[in-house]
């Protein structure tokens, strides 16, 4: 089985030379790729002197995440992707297990690894933890991270389970299911654009799964920090193009809910002096209206909607019931 690590880059001098030294270095089974979004910096003359190995692909825009590995990965020949962010330090046989479950597994599809925090070790990482879910309302939600709560590791998600979705701070796929699925969703630009790609697998009948004897360790927010109102912005916003999209049921409810719970998220950040992350929040669903035509003729195709949620709220679970973990749901 043939394996491409594909980690995309934008002006990212500093990440790549902290960070490829620890794939490169446990990585030999695989081809490994850096596919550049049209970087101003000096990072591709950087990778071709330090590390002549590495395949170097350049993109001729800065399509963000989801349009940057479209056109990026259209020109790699294997069978499994792992898209790789570029501030993650990889393990020893990271990749092993991950090529044993899809040998062994063939309607496994997507995978993750335990993702712990760079900064924290022995803590879970806010982007994929131990692998994704999400709410009635399109809210996602972690084993190991419920909003802004971090679980510590003790061992309590060491297993090989299914789960919804998987970050795409380390995301694996068949060559062949991105290809039917057509790739990311250029519109989304960055965030969640993952959860959407998961999402259309899961409605045709595929498997995604972490697999908890694959560790690495992702600093998070090192492109774009979370203080960030672009963040809150996209977060959201994608947020809704995904369940309008995808999700199964009367459309109409979910987004009025949709539309009161971010509506008190935005009053929260008023109340917090952070007005640019409330502007962020209304932008974002301005937004969401101006592209809604596209979505709801996105949503035609689907014609098999799975039930997605095994949460009716994880707002409510966690803000109102108190449970913080994702043990206690």
């Amino acid at each position: 089985m043939k394996l491409a690590i594909v980690i995309l880059n934008w002006n990212g001098k500093l990440l790549l030379e902290q960070f490829l030294p620890s794939v490169i270095k446990f990585s030999e089974e695989a081809t490994i790729y850096l596919a550049d979004n049209a970087s101003t910096d000096n990072s591709i003359s950087f990778v071709k002197t330090t590390f002549p190995s590495i395949k170097i692909i350049q993109n001729k825009e800065n399509g963000g995440y989801a349009k940057g590995y479209n056109d990026a990965l259209k020109q790699i020949d294997t069978d499994v992707f792992c898209l790789l962010n570029s501030d993650v330090e990889v393990t020893e046989d990271w990749l092993v297990k991950i090529s044993e479950t899809f040998k062994n597994e063939d309607t496994t599809t997507i995978i993750q690894p335990k993702i712990l925090d760079y900064k924290n070790k022995d803590h879970f990482e806010y982007a994929g933890a131990a692998g994704g879910f999400i709410d009635k309302y399109g809210y996602p939600y972690c084993r190991g991270r419920i909003f802004n709560t971090i679980e510590k590791d003790e061992g309590q998600y060491d297993d090989n389970s299914e789960i919804f979705w998987a970050s795409g701070a380390c995301f694996f796929i068949r060559k062949s299911v991105f290809n039917e699925l057509n790739g990311f969703d250029d519109c989304f630009f960055s965030h969640m654009e993952e959860i959407d790609l998961c999402w259309r697998a899961k409605n045709l009948g595929y498997k995604i799964k972490y697999v908890s004897n694959s560790k690495v360790f992702h600093v998070g927010g090192a492109t774009l920090q979370s203080s960030n109102p672009r963040k809150t912005f996209l977060n959201f916003r994608n947020s809704l193009f995904t369940v309008t999209k995808n999700a199964k049921g009367t459309l109409f409810s979910i987004i009025f809910i949709r539309l009161v719970f971010d509506g008190i998220t935005g009053l929260k950040f008023l109340v917090e002096l952070k007005p640019n992350h409330t502007l962020a929040v209304l932008k974002a669903h301005f937004s969401y209206y101006w592209h809604l035509k596209r979505l709801l003729n996105q949503r035609k195709t689907i014609k098999n909607k799975i039930k997605y949620y095994q949460r009716t709220s994880i707002v409510l679970d966690y803000f109102v019931n108190k449970k913080n973990k994702y043990k206690s749901l």
